[in-house]
């Protein structure tokens, strides 16, 4: 009997970290709405530093704006030098559009792993979805970010990173921590955000590397309402991406079947070693024989621009 384990239906596009002038980005928040609805965008989680800012004011039947904002904690500069400093930065989304109270930052020692997953269950608590950011650009090793616990996601890509560092895609740190067991149950996602903070005109997008418009979310949502969106984020029915869109996931019997938009590559990724590749041109339906049901599998489709479309991991 066919299960599916994704269905693309309403799709909304969606980027969830963006910096405005109320931080450290260069647009104001209107601004934004009015950048990314032009490129299609119908949701912009709103997540300027160590503030809480509600946009609802700019909600409409077209375009959703979530409350959130980034917190950050630090390891002690070395030498004084923060660009080789590691740090934890995550974000808090706030599930409920009458949430306005800004969360208090984290304090605790930087290598406190049992006051830092506490902060992360008092957050929850109060209604918030936590995701941990850009792993690489944090200088994060496994032994810090896999001993993390309760997230709702961790950024499988990161725009903003990758144009200006090139270090913003981390689909391995995604596996590192699904293999860990307080993460089993398929309550842990994969997101693709730009993190824009539009430091570089777009008009100078081929020099200096524009920082919007490139990790995104199609987002299943029976409506644009904000109940609506989050209740499809924290069931993770939505899927990352920097361009490709994955249409359908469905399992019948051992039999794993992807249709997406027009692919060179569809790989699909387990909890082992195990990992099947179909390559072909523009590849829109391919299916394979999973040797055996156990663990998890996601799926990653790649485009003739080597954009690349992440599912979620669904546990089997």
């Amino acid at each position: 009997m066919k299960k599916y384990l994704f269905q693309s239906k309403a799709a909304y596009k969606a980027n969830l970290h963006c910096h405005t002038n109320i931080s450290d980005g260069t647009h104001t928040p209107e601004e934004i709405k009015a950048m990314y609805t032009a490129k299609g965008y119908s949701i912009v989680a709103f997540t300027d530093h160590h503030k809480l800012v509600s946009h609802q004011h700019l909600s409409d039947d077209n375009f959703l704006a979530i409350s959130a904002c980034e917190m950050d904690l630090n390891q002690p500069a070395q030498n004084g030098d923060r660009s080789i400093t590691p740090t934890y930065h995550i974000n808090l989304f706030a599930t409920r559009s009458s949430m306005v109270t800004t969360p208090p930052l984290p304090t605790m020692d930087y290598h406190d792993t049992h006051a830092i997953n506490q902060y992360i269950a008092d957050r929850t608590a109060e209604g918030f979805l936590v995701s941990y950011n850009h792993p690489l650009w944090s200088l994060q090793t496994y032994e810090e970010y896999s001993k993390l616990k309760g997230l709702f996601g961790v950024e499988i890509y990161n725009h903003g990173c990758q144009v200006g560092t090139w270090d913003g895609y981390s689909p391995h740190v995604y596996d590192e921590m699904l293999r860990q067991v307080h993460n089993q149950g398929g309550n842990f996602y994969c997101l693709s955000t730009d993190d824009n903070h539009n430091w570089a005109p777009v008009a100078n997008q081929k020099n200096q590397g524009l920082d919007s418009f490139g990790g995104f979310l199609y987002v299943n949502s029976k409506s644009l309402k904000y109940d609506d969106v989050m209740d499809a984020l924290k069931k993770g029915d939505f899927h990352s991406s920097q361009g490709p869109k994955i249409d359908e996931i469905s399992l019948d019997g051992n039999t794993l079947t992807v249709k997406c938009s027009p692919a060179q590559s569809v790989v699909v990724y387990t909890t082992g070693r195990k990992c099947y590749q179909m390559n072909g041109d523009s590849l829109q339906e391919t299916s394979f024989e999973l040797a055996e049901l156990k663990g998890y599998i996601r799926v990653m489709c790649r485009d003739k621009n080597n954009n690349d479309a992440n599912s979620n991991a669904y546990w089997l």
